[in-house]
C-alpha cells in the first residue's frame, strides 16, 4: 500500500491484452473504491511480461487482477512467477475459460471471475482482498539476537518449545526466552496450537496423518496424540 493523502491507498494492477475489458474492469474497480471509501491505485498492463518487466523494480502491490489467455505468457504462469517471492499479494483471475480453475489453487488465488464481470461479484471478491491485506499486515515483534524484529504473520509457518525457548520459523529461525502461551495470545486465528509444543499456521499445512503434519515447504513435524481431531477442524474452520 502507498499513502495517498491521508488514505491509505491499495495498488492494483490490471493485466489483461483486451483494452475494452480492462477498462471496463477499471471503471468496476473505480466504483468500488468510491462506494467504499477506499484510496486505490490501479495501473493497466497489456501483457504479463510487461508487468513483470515493472514488476522486476517494484514488487508493492496489493491486488492483481489478470487475465488468463494473453499473449506468449499466461496469467498462470505470471502468476506463479510472482509467488516465487511475494506470499502477500491478493490474486484474482477474471477469465472467459473455466479450464484453469484447478490451477489457481497452486498460486493461491482469491478466486476466479468469469468473463463478463458481474458487478456485484467483484465488489465481493475486492472486499475479501481488502480483508486479507489487513490480516497481512499483521506482525509479530520479537527481540532477539540484541535487536527488534518485525516478522509479518504470513511468513511463520510454525513456532515450537526446545526447554524454556520457542522458536518461530519464518523465512529466518528466531529463538527466545518466552512462553508458547505468550505466542498464543498475540497470534490469530490462522494459527492453531498444537499440544503443548507446537503452534502451527494452518495456511502452511499440506497434509495431516495421525502422527504427522507435512507442510507446504516439505517440513514434517511429529503430531500429538489426540491433536489429529481438533487440527481437523481448526483447518476445516478455517478454509
Amino acid at each position: 500500500m502507498q499513502k495517498e493523502g491521508d488514505l491509505m491507498a491499495y495498488r492494483v494492477a490490471i493485466v489483461d491484452d483486451s483494452k475494452t475489458d480492462a477498462e471496463y474492469v477499471q471503471s468496476l474497480l473505480s466504483a468500488w473504491a468510491q462506494d467504499r471509501q477506499a484510496g486505490v491505485q490501479a495501473q493497466r498492463f497489456t501483457s504479463a511480461e510487461n508487468f513483470l518487466f515493472h514488476y522486476a523494480d517494484d514488487k508493492n502491490w496489493d491486488i492483481l487482477l489478470l487475465d488468463i489467455e494473453m499473449g506468449a505468457m499466461d496469467g498462470v504462469t505470471m502468476a506463479k512467477r510472482v509467488r516465487q517471492d511475494n506470499e502477500a499479494v491478493q490474486i484474482v483471475f477474471i477469465t472467459g475459460y473455466s479450464d484453469y480453475i484447478a490451477e489457481g489453487y497452486e498460486v493461491a488465488a482469491l478466486h476466479y471471475l468469469m468473463k463478463p464481470v458481474n458487478k456485484d461479484k467483484l465488489f465481493t471478491v475486492l472486499d475479501r482482498a481488502m480483508e486479507k491485506r489487513k490480516q497481512e499486515e499483521r506482525c509479530l515483534n520479537l527481540e532477539a539476537y540484541g535487536e527488534m524484529v518485525r516478522i509479518p504473520f504470513y511468513e511463520i509457518r510454525y513456532l515450537d518449545v526446545h526447554q524454556n525457548y520457542v522458536t518461530v520459523h519464518a523465512k529466518a529461525d528466531y529463538t527466545v526466552k518466552r512462553t508458547l502461551g505468550d505466542f498464543e495470545k498475540e497470534l490469530d486465528n490462522r494459527f492453531c496450537r498444537v499440544g503443548r509444543g507446537m503452534i502451527l499456521n494452518l495456511k502452511y499445512i499440506q497434509r495431516v496423518t495421525k502422527t504427522e503434519v507435512r507442510l507446504s515447504d516439505g517440513t514434517v513435524l511429529p503430531l500429538p496424540r489426540g491433536a489429529y481431531e481438533p487440527l481437523n477442524r481448526a483447518i476445516i474452520q478455517h478454509t
